[in-house]
């Protein structure tokens, strides 16, 4: 009844939208789904179900569906304020609201998924329903930014379907696709396809996580950070099949090449950024390398990713919207065109500063906790010194790339011709919220580790 609830809604109130094409209308209803996709996700987590045999929850998709709920809720009471500013016509605003409806329902199909090809289906439907609102500015930055998403995501999304095929040659007699059927056959499957089918599903996937080289999408269209995080979930389905096989070397080589290659396009990228935007969008290819990392790092980097994984989504959360109010205060993306940040908006300028304070993994948040702890389990993993040593290094050179941009943007002399807005509680409460979360995950943790270690025990 409530996975039926998550994945049917959207398309009953996309409709009312279409219908109706007023912009309050389509805020109220994204704000109604996000109540529903809040409330169902609790009662799953307190009620496990399964709707149809393609749809059921686990202790993995939980956590994810949990993360995207109280997400989507945020940005939701953000958009009633944020789509006011926006100049459009009624069916602008209606394919808006539309599409802001259906790219959370396609990341629920994809974690809800218990068919691997039925993953994919919705994988590629997220690339489909979060294109038009990279485009929705009209812009022509944003008319390439939608283009070079679409291009470059659907090639990576063929990768995968061409890694589900070889993965069904070396099936045999087990044909298939089910999760269960697939860890229950692990070690029948042909070692060969199997092993190769994981490097085009990784790189596929990898396209909408934001891995790289395959990340070029991203500092474009960085609008859409969550979508990576439903993508993430179908390159762990597919890696635990390998670790069934006994191939956990081999999946944990790729996931650490990969996380190193992020982190390190991204240190050498963000030290001459000039776009504040496309800097959060950097910080996100990082952030993913770092999970990559830890996924790669043996058991206890696998509850330490998730713990990195659900901390990053609220923090990277943050910084965007915050990053939004920027935009509109001042007119302008580029890091010289903003300075003053605290004088001119101190709700604004303390929010941008405190969720950079997270992103950089100091205490109190739990970026702190996950960074040390996938360096030690690097470590006793019996990896090389000197891959500890390349983490941090590579995390220091971010750091300090973009906390040289945050500070010159917060402080100083306030930039000439800024917009005077009255203060809006929900450009500022959606914010506070997730980084309140964040201190209280940290503070009060017994609850939300169990979250995590039952999650990590099935991966």
């Amino acid at each position: 009844m409530m996975i039926a609830m998550i994945l049917l809604t959207p398309a009953v109130l996309s409709l009312l939208i279409f219908m109706r094409k007023s912009e309050n209308f389509g805020s109220l209803c994204n704000l109604l789904y996000a109540a529903v996709l809040l409330f169902a996700s609790f009662r799953l987590y307190l009620k496990p179900e399964s709707f149809t045999p393609f749809f059921r929850t686990d202790q993995v998709n939980i956590l994810f569906l949990l993360i995207l709920a109280v997400l989507y809720l945020g940005i939701c009471v953000y958009n009633t304020e944020y789509i006011k500013h926006k100049k459009a016509g009624a069916y602008s605003h209606a394919f808006y609201a539309i599409h802001l409806l259906m790219f959370p329902a396609s990341m629920a199909g994809v974690m809800l998924s218990t068919h691997l090809g039925m993953l994919w289906v919705f994988v590629e439907a997220t690339t489909l329903t979060s294109a038009y609102l990279i485009y929705f500015n009209h812009s022509d930055a944003s008319l390439e930014a939608a283009w070079k998403y679409i291009f470059i995501c659907s090639v990576g999304i063929a990768l995968a379907f061409v890694g589900i095929i070889i993965l069904s040659m070396g099936l045999g007699h087990a044909d298939s696709l089910f999760f269960n059927d697939l860890y229950q056959n692990a070690r029948q499957i042909n070692p060969f396809w199997l092993k190769l089918s994981l490097s085009f599903i990784l790189v596929g996937f990898g396209t909408k996580v934001g891995f790289a080289p395959v990340h070029a999408w991203l500092p474009d269209a960085h609008s859409e950070s969550p979508s990576p995080v439903s993508a993430l979930l179908g390159v762990i389905r597919v890696s635990k099949i390998l670790k069934l096989a006994g191939f956990e070397g081999y999946v944990n080589d790729l996931l650490l090449l990969m996380g190193f290659l992020s982190l390190f396009v991204s240190a050498v990228f963000i030290i001459r950024i000039e776009n504040y935007k496309r800097m959060l969008a950097y910080s996100s290819i990082e952030n993913m390398g770092i999970i990559a990392i830890g996924l790669g790092s043996g058991e206890t980097g696998i509850f330490v990713a998730l713990l990195h994984l659900t901390a990053h989504s609220f923090i990277k959360a943050s910084l965007f919207l915050t990053s939004g109010n920027i935009v509109h205060r001042y007119g302008t993306k580029t890091i010289s065109g903003v300075r003053g940040l605290l004088n001119t908006d101190k709700m604004t300028g303390w929010l941008w500063m405190l969720s950079f304070v997270a992103i950089a993994g100091m205490p109190p948040f739990p970026l702190f906790l996950s960074e040390f702890l996938i360096a030690k389990s690097l470590l006793s993993n019996g990896s090389a010194t000197v891959y500890t040593v390349l983490f941090f290094l590579l995390l220091t050179i971010v750091l300090a790339a973009a906390g040289k941009s945050v500070f010159k943007m917060s402080f100083g002399e306030p930039s000439e011709h800024i917009e005077k807005h009255p203060a809006s509680i929900p450009e500022y409460l959606p914010q506070v919220i997730f980084l309140l979360m964040l201190i209280i995950m940290t503070a009060v943790p017994e609850g939300f580790y169990h979250l995590l270690e039952n999650a990590a025990m099935e991966i």
